[in-house]
């Protein structure tokens, strides 16, 4: 029943890929990773509140306004960049784990990797380049 439940929480993630601003492909991929943690085991959340893919088999989940994590799925996901909604199957009740997987329509796909996003960090950074630009624009 809880994981009925976790599945049903995050399928209603139709259609809510967000992100920064759209980035080629690699960019996208090469900031979350500049971004990104050592690897973790697993990370707790009662909601999740949007996802963005990234590669064949990389995609960011957000759980909150600070927190992202980068997971890698084993290369079973064709249809990741191209997805509108995903599943995380999971076993445990708001917790993800190394064990669990992301389903993309038909394709099930287990999870290899999970990376926190130090998105502080990278809002800071953000900040620091617009105001930069700014100042560069009208000394």
């Amino acid at each position: 029943m809880r994981t009925a439940w976790f599945v049903l929480m995050v399928s209603l993630l139709a259609g809510c890929a967000s992100g920064p601003p759209r980035l080629e492909p690699n960019q996208t991929l090469e900031r979350y990773l500049a971004y990104s943690g050592e690897p973790i085991d697993r990370f707790s959340s009662s909601r999740l509140n949007g996802w963005e893919p990234l590669a064949r088999d990389k995609l960011v989940l957000r759980s909150g306004v600070n927190d992202a994590f980068l997971i890698t799925v084993w290369d079973t996901c064709p249809d990741l960049l191209f997805a509108n909604d995903i599943q995380v199957i999971s076993v445990m009740e708001f917790t993800i784990t190394r064990f669990d997987k992301v389903r993309v329509g038909r394709d099930t796909c287990p999870i290899r990797e999970i990376r926190q996003i130090d998105v502080r960090q990278m809002r800071l950074d953000d900040a620091a380049i617009r105001r930069q630009q700014q100042t560069e624009k009208n000394p």
